[in-house]
């Protein structure tokens, strides 16, 4: 099964607002062929965290589309891409991604 997600990717942000959440989720399917795999509210207040998965490429295009509509309407508390090895040989990569 593991092989089924070798060179894929996971996206996960976390923003103050619950409804741009779902701003930031509608730019971010627009932008790129990613699976939302879950929205849930945090306990900070009235905000989320949203996890989406694709290719790294498409997460990443994914998520710079969702930062750059949140960033104007909501405070973004984190964002991080984790990037699964294209091999079985090479480690998991962690990105920051770009606003």
């Amino acid at each position: 099964m593991a092989e089924n997600y070798n060179g894929m990717a996971v996206g996960i942000f976390e923003l103050d607002s619950l409804a741009a959440c779902f701003v930031a989720l509608d730019a971010a399917s627009k932008a790129a062929n990613v699976k939302i795999q879950n929205v849930e509210r945090n306990r900070l207040g009235a905000g989320a965290c949203v996890k989406m998965r694709g290719s790294v490429s498409d997460v990443t295009a994914a998520m710079d589309a969702a930062l750059k509509v949140a960033e104007p309407l909501t405070k973004i508390f984190s964002h991080t891409i984790i990037a699964s090895p294209a091999h079985d040989t090479e480690p998991a990569m962690y990105m920051t991604a770009g606003k």
